[in-house]
């Protein structure tokens, strides 16, 4: 079956597709309805189902695979890898889960998790699915108050806590952001389980409060707990939607829909089966983390390769070195972590054997034709973009090669996945926009298996947010978008990063496009900033490839962007700088720069990756632009 045929299916008898979908999983009950959409938006996929994550992804391997490896857990940061076979997998998130319940954790309860890329990480998501409990992995190293937030909102039963992670090589102490958080909040859970690494010693303990995870795993070593059937809908974990302003959106995910969703993209998008090797590079905190680092995987009966640390230390040929001794199939990173590459030594790429490497994909932000180009040339195997957010759990855009490889179009990430009925509309007619023409990318409900269900605790924040911005029921993904002929999508950014340029709306995306172009340029951020006369004017912010003639290399960015778009697009200001401030999962913060362009606080910076980059950017605002005024 071609994939026109396999994505029809989706859109037109979705029932019947989803249930021929849902034989890739255990279900301890079948389910009662495939799908009932009786209360739209709101739908329930597999309704009366009953099944559980967590022996999905474990327990119905062990007879076939239990010796095959499951989780390899590789820190450069802290040194050293640990493999764990399927066998081995299920003893640690059954002590884990004994664990759990010891602490009076039970089904649907919450659990916070504040962890980096460790195994113990994996363990305690596992565990958390197999007792039924609801758990919320809050990225390690967010500051005290965000955590604090994420706490009251979840009220957590238990929060579980690194000593320390570390980010090339700096120790990142967690306890104490842990002890001003739940200072701070007015929720704060009973129990701190903290996993001592040892990064951090002489950590504060408070007494009757923390207690320690090896203790614990000792005192329960070798017990067994039973799984906890969940009807298909029950909550499975809440995942709060990054970069927020107030109170941040708890993206609430379900079970059986979601396990549906994880089987089916692993083989289809991903072409990864039973027995092969999946290489994530995304932390455990993001959606990416959660589908792909561990659920998606596992479930499929493949191999997790869980990576914490630089993809540069200890040196640019660690990614490439994992990927061959571990036979890596499929790798999945971001295109900020390929354009730092991008500045290391080529040979790096040339080195080690990448044979059985058939697929890179790469997510997270808009993917540039000049990076695609290069890694493509560089590697000599199929990169392919895929679009998706923290609230579709898994790709709506992207190319299939597990059911048929269509032709790779750089710039876009590809054609709709299964059961996502895509439309681009213009935002002020509500009407579709033809071929080449600029609109919101929209998703008619019902919103297939896998995406959020709505926002934990907050069914009317959930319609207002992402259903009520067209007279029409539709998902908005709040994304400017095209299709061509062909019906490839391409991502031209959000429809909040619009400049209004003397009444043009011009999207920032489409700008950096042109300036990536430029054969000097490694990274580009643009950003709308206010003018007493245009409303707002187009600036770039871009770091070299290698050193130039900053003042030079501006004029030119300059010069291609009124070339391509035209003289209204032309850059107010080119700033020229040595790096370019992103959170720690690679996305850059156009926010934060824009605040400092307009002299205003840059806000939370708790997710800064490097803190020298902001003031990059502050001294490079300071000394005037290298072109413009």
């Amino acid at each position: 079956m071609g994939y026109e045929e396999f994505y029809r299916r989706s859109i037109d008898a979705p029932e019947a597709f989803w249930a021929e979908q849902a034989k890739a999983i255990h279900w301890h009950r079948q389910p009662d309805a495939i799908l009932d959409d009786s209360k739209p938006p709101f739908r329930r996929w597999f309704a009366g189902g009953e099944t559980n994550l967590c022996h999905n992804a474990i327990d119905r391997h062990l007879e076939e695979r239990g010796d095959q490896l499951a989780l390899v857990a590789i820190s450069t940061e802290a040194g050293g890898t640990r493999e764990f076979s399927y066998r081995e997998l299920y003893r640690e998130v059954n002590t884990f889960a004994a664990i759990l319940h010891s602490l009076g954790v039970g089904r649907g309860d919450r659990v916070v998790i504040y962890m980096p890329n460790i195994a113990e990480a994996v363990f305690a998501m596992l565990a958390c699915a197999r007792i039924g409990a609801v758990h919320s992995v809050v990225f390690g190293g967010f500051a005290a108050h965000n955590l604090a937030v994420r706490i009251d909102d979840a009220e957590p039963k238990l929060l579980i806590a690194a000593d320390a992670g570390s980010r090339g090589g700096k120790v990142i102490p967690y306890k104490p952001l842990v002890d001003a958080a739940l200072a701070e909040a007015k929720s704060p859970p009973p129990h701190v389980l903290v996993v001592d690494r040892g990064l951090a010693p002489g950590h504060a303990c408070v007494d009757g409060r923390d207690v320690d995870y090896a203790t614990l795993r000792d005192r329960h070593a070798g017990e067994e707990v039973p799984v906890e059937w969940l009807e298909s809908n029950e909550p499975s974990y809440l995942l709060y939607t990054s970069g927020t302003t107030g109170k941040p959106k708890g993206v609430q995910r379900d079970v059986g829909g979601y396990a549906v969703a994880m089987a089916l993209s692993m083989w289809a998008i991903y072409d990864v089966r039973a027995g092969q090797a999946m290489f994530t590079t995304s932390d455990v905190g993001w959606a990416v983390g959660h589908s792909y680092n561990v659920y998606g995987p596992l479930i499929a009966g493949a191999t997790v390769i869980l990576y914490e640390g630089l993809p540069t230390a200890p040196d640019a040929g660690i990614w490439w070195r994992i990927c061959e001794k571990y036979g890596v199939r499929t790798m999945f990173s971001s295109p900020t972590a390929i354009r730092v590459l991008k500045k290391q030594d080529p040979a790096w790429l040339e080195k080690y054997d990448l044979s059985q490497l058939r697929y890179l994909f790469l997510a997270g932000e808009p993917l540039d034709e000049p990076t695609a180009e290069w890694i493509t040339g560089a590697l000599g195997t199929t990169v392919i973009d895929n679009y998706w957010q923290t609230e579709t759990g898994w790709p709506v855009l992207s190319l299939m090669p597990g059911v048929e490889l269509k032709p790779v179009k750089f710039g876009s990430p590809g054609l709709p996945t299964p059961g996502y009925d895509i439309a681009v509309i213009d935002e002020a007619t509500g009407e579709e926009t033809a071929p080449g023409e600029k609109g919101v990318l929209v998703i008619r409900p019902p919103l297939p298996p896998g995406c959020m269900t709505t926002v934990w605790r907050d069914d009317k924040r959930f319609i207002d947010s992402y259903f009520s911005h067209f007279s029409e029921l539709l998902y908005s993904s709040l994304d400017w978008a095209i299709r061509d002929e062909d019906g490839y999508t391409y991502i031209l950014g959000r429809t909040d990063d619009v400049i209004n340029v003397a009444g043009h709306r011009l999207g920032t995306r489409e700008i950096e496009e042109s300036v990536s172009g430029h054969p000097g340029v490694a990274e580009v951020a643009v950003i709308g900033v206010h003018d007493a006369l245009k409303g707002q004017v187009p600036v770039v912010f871009a770091t070299l490839r290698q050193a130039a003639d900053a003042a030079l290399a501006a004029h030119e960015m300059q010069g291609r962007v009124v070339e391509q778009l035209g003289a209204i697009a032309r850059p107010a200001r080119v700033y020229v700088v040595g790096a370019l401030p992103k959170t720690r999962s690679g996305k850059l913060l156009r926010r934060s720069i824009q605040a400092l362009a307009e002299h205003r606080d840059p806000g939370d910076l708790s997710t800064l990756d490097d803190p020298g980059a902001l003031g990059e950017i502050a001294d490079a605002i300071k000394r005037g632009a290298d072109a413009g005024s």
